[in-house]
């Protein structure tokens, strides 16, 4: 100990090193506790804990916990469908890459990857995490490995390149042979039952189900829980055995937080209508994929007269409701062009100005799409129903 450490010590005043290793303590404390009110799925104080502690970890320079301190408010963020929160996050972790020198780790391009996944940025998000596993393997960390691994398997299953997804999950098997990630090895087995349903092999994807249930059973989680009762509801409705999805998607929908899981509860609350359980006057907006036709609560069925391109445009609102999309993004989903601010800003107006007027109850006071900074959004809080064809 220094003379310094040694006059501060004797008159009780904490070194560097103590005030350090004090923060760290802390940060870890709280992030402990944000896991725990994750996994509960108390998102509200989950939040606040994981923000405190990000913040800790980052004035340590802690990077490694600040991005999993990120990753887990991101989650949080999807599921309450926080588009704004999910962009200010990806802003800021580039801006630290860029002005700041932020460390280009294999954690960093996962977390950027998440970012994307949530923003339905499928292509970026595969390279993000291509960048993340070349990383981790070039530094032979099995625990990045495994991440990066994993969200391979997600963005190629988002892509429906649903061999290469399930070859990934098969790759992470040989790492859980040796790595103890009980959190990871449970949700690279609901994706894998993902992917088992959607190549329409139920059986094989409900076993899978059950033995993550089993699973469950030694590590408490009530998000992954419901998730699992949602995904079980979903292969029973596309198997055909529609009781048998009705009781899972009951359960499922009896545990969720409306208000914490506005995504899933959306999700659930959508099938639960197809299978006859709710009622389509509950929903302020319902699109019927089947024969092109859109419903609002108070106006009731709005007669598009054949305009398509506010037809498709509205159906990308309604996809994502709270997801912002730029203009670049409207120009080239809706119009199938590339954006040119000369040609497409006063026809992106336009065709808003004219959406609102069929959809809206109220013109002057909308209440389902909005302006952002940089793009238009369908209102989070609006309940919406896409019927499928």
């Amino acid at each position: 100990m220094n003379e310094a450490a040694k006059l501060a010590s004797t008159r009780g005043i904490p070194t560097v090193a103590e005030t350090t290793a004090s923060t760290q303590q802390d940060a870890e404390s709280l992030f402990e506790l944000g896991k725990l009110y994750y996994e509960r799925c108390d998102f509200t104080i989950a939040i606040e804990k994981f923000k405190t502690a990000s913040d800790l970890f980052f004035q340590d320079r802690n990077f490694e916990k600040y991005l999993k301190s990120q990753n887990y408010l991101l989650r949080m963020y999807a599921e309450r469908e926080e588009a704004e929160n999910i962009r200010a996050t990806k802003e800021k972790l580039q801006d630290l890459v860029l002005k700041e020198g932020f460390e280009l780790s294999a954690k960093t391009y996962y977390t950027l990857g998440i970012c994307a996944v949530y923003k339905d940025q499928g292509e970026i998000a595969l390279d993000y995490f291509q960048k993340s596993l070349s990383i981790a393997l070039a530094t032979d960390n099995k625990e990045d490995i495994c991440h990066a691994i994993y969200a391979l398997a997600v963005a190629y299953f988002d892509l429906d390149r649903l061999p290469e997804a399930l070859k990934e999950i098969y790759n992470l098997q040989i790492f859980f042979q040796v790595l103890d990630l009980p959190d990871l090895k449970l949700s690279a087995q609901i994706a894998n039952g993902n992917i088992l349903r959607k190549l329409k092999k139920y059986d094989q994807a409900l076993e899978m189900y059950w033995d993550c249930y089993e699973l469950l059973q030694k590590n408490k989680n009530l998000l992954m829980y419901i998730a699992l009762l949602r995904n079980i509801g979903f292969t029973y409705r596309e198997s055909g055995e529609l009781d048998m999805a009705r009781v899972y998607l009951r359960l499922a929908r009896k545990s969720v937080d409306p208000e914490n899981l506005r995504r899933m509860t959306r999700q659930i609350d959508s099938t639960l209508v197809e299978l006859g359980e709710t009622g389509r006057e509950d929903f302020d907006l319902v699109f019927d994929a089947a024969s092109n036709s859109v419903s609002e609560k108070k106006k009731g069925r709005i007669d598009f007269k054949n305009q398509f391109i506010l037809l498709d445009m509205l159906r990308l609102f309604m996809k994502q409701p709270g997801i912002v999309h730029s203009k670049e993004h409207l120009v080239k989903s809706v119009w199938k062009q590339e954006y040119d601010p000369v040609i497409h800003d006063n026809k992106i107006y336009v065709t808003i100005k004219r959406l609102r007027k069929l959809i809206e109850p109220d013109y002057d006071k909308p209440k389902y799409i909005f302006r952002a900074k940089n793009g238009y959004y369908l209102n989070k809080s609006a309940k919406i129903l896409v019927q499928p064809s």
